[in-house]
């Protein structure tokens, strides 16, 4: 079953353009040149990190292609 809503007035949504401020924003600071060389730092060692992590990780990831199939102790002694 469907409910019925009320009806809502948009009027206020089309008369929001009267209403607009003319007060600017104040500009952005700049980034001084330690904040600039911080946030580089910060990405590096951010990468360096992902990049470490994926090196640490190949290993583990790799498929075992020797020769010999693993088998637990409790079967060898059947």
């Amino acid at each position: 079953m469907f409910r019925r809503r009320e009806a809502v007035p948009f009027a206020f949504v089309a008369e929001a353009d009267s209403f607009r401020s003319n007060v600017t924003p104040p500009p952005r600071q700049r980034a001084s040149a330690s904040q600039l060389v911080g946030r580089v730092l910060i990405g590096l060692t951010v990468t360096a990190g992902l990049v470490g992590a994926v090196m640490l990780g190949m290993p583990a990831l790799e498929t075992g292609s020797s020769g010999q199939s693993q088998q637990s102790e409790a079967s060898q002694g059947r």
